[in-house]
């Protein structure tokens, strides 16, 4: 019985986020928001990919997967280095991203991450005001806590 009432709960919050959320896909390096080009991406590798704007071609936002070179998990982060605001996040929440390994997958969950918060526009613009508040939220300063 309770099996089937959590079943039903995460079903009823799928459903929910899907409703609520944007089509955001990533295609032939274009960051598409409801079918309209808002960023455009490079992939550089599985663990790191670069946003640029559309306007000038200035790579604002990249994103990186640290894993410390371990096996454990408990120890991976990632990091999201805003480079027109000079702002970088580091967090270990990784299931804002989880992709089950298919890092488009998961580029396009963090995109629609920042939408949800604001951060980013509807025109691929970063708000300065947002992306303080989202630092203020996520970051977990991971590098000036951790002893290399």
């Amino acid at each position: 019985m309770i099996i089937n009432r959590l079943f039903t709960f995460f079903l009823l919050i799928a459903g929910c986020n899907l409703y609520f959320s944007q089509d955001v896909t990533i295609k032939d390096d274009k960051v598409l928001l409801d079918g309209k080009q808002i960023l455009k991406a490079e992939k550089i590798n599985v663990a790191q990919y670069s946003f640029f704007s559309m306007k000038d071609d200035e790579e604002v936002l990249m994103y990186k997967f640290m894993n410390n070179d371990t096996h454990r998990l408990d120890d991976n982060y990632f990091i999201l280095n805003f480079l027109t605001e000079k702002t970088k996040v580091e967090s270990t929440d990784l299931t804002k991203i989880a992709n089950f390994m298919n890092s488009k997958k998961g580029m396009e969950k963090l995109v629609r991450w920042l939408l949800k918060e604001r951060v980013i526009n509807k025109d691929g613009e970063l708000n300065s005001e947002r992306v303080a508040i989202f630092k203020e939220k996520y970051d977990e300063n991971i590098t000036q806590r951790t002893l290399r």
